[in-house]
């Protein structure tokens, strides 16, 4: 049965071949090259290593699941909000037909603060890493439920080659064990669903036994309570991505610091 996952990828493939026909990837490699990254794992684990919560702070307008989120939408305020707010890393949303995100919305807010910023985007492509690199961005995100081993291994060697770290997101027991196989990269566990939107904090406390103490583990979706934190980090998860939670406040840093106050 098809899913919106399956469609958003249908429709990615389609986009890159659209942008290949603008800018080859050979223009992009010229722009990207010397890139380098501010270190968005290293800035993970200096939270950590500080006694504190590595947060990632998502901007995101819209979802295809909840529609526009926030009608105000300024990515270089929500930047400087959440660097102010405590934020180890920003998480930007550039997918443009099912987040109403822009390529833009990424450099605004990179360049409107300190932090390192992971785009947040379907990546089936290493266009889409150099594209990355092109933007000025610290991180890219591998979705594990979308990738083969070889696409995944390709996608991290070419963020690796532009200076990039990587974010592997998986959300079940056998895209972990594939996730594993990689030779590093920040490990995202999903407690959404990405077939179904089903939500479950447990699937993050269900996959710990099984991850090596040398990975760092941000726990994705969901987090929405203190007690939600206080459970997570209870077991020795100190790394969250939160985006919906904050991006619905006033000011989405104030509501980051409360929450891991």
């Amino acid at each position: 049965m098809s899913t919106i996952l399956d469609t958003i990828m249908q429709r990615k493939a389609q986009e890159v071949t659209e942008r290949q026909r603008q800018r080859p990837l050979s223009e992009l490699e010229r722009l990207a090259r010397g890139h380098q990254g501010r270190g968005f794992e290293s800035a993970l684990k200096a939270k950590v290593a500080q006694g504190q919560p590595a947060v990632i702070a998502e901007i995101k307008k819209a979802s295809p699941s909840k529609g526009v989120i926030r009608e105000d939408f300024q990515p270089d305020l929500h930047a400087q909000q959440y660097q102010a707010g405590g934020a180890a890393c920003l998480s930007v949303l550039t997918d443009v037909d099912y987040f109403q995100g822009a390529d833009e919305y990424l450099r605004e807010a990179r360049s409107a603060c300190q932090l390192p910023a992971l785009r947040k985007d379907f990546v089936c492509d290493p266009y889409q890493v150099v594209e990355a690199a092109v933007l000025e961005a610290d991180c890219v995100l591998l979705i594990m439920a979308v990738l083969s081993d070889t696409q995944a291994q390709e996608l991290q060697a070419t963020a690796s080659q532009f200076g990039m770290d990587t974010l592997v997101e998986v959300h079940d027991r056998q895209e972990l064990s594939r996730a594993l196989d990689l030779p590093g990269g920040v490990l995202g566990i999903n407690n959404r669903n990405l077939h179904t939107f089903e939500t479950r904090l447990q699937t993050t406390l269900d996959l710990l036994p099984d991850i090596p103490a040398d990975r760092f583990v941000v726990t994705e979706s969901g987090i929405l309570s203190r007690q939600d934190v206080l459970m997570m980090r209870q077991h020795q998860v100190n790394g969250f991505l939160v985006g919906e939670a904050f991006m619905r406040q006033s000011d989405p840093g104030q509501c980051l610091a409360e929450l891991f106050a």
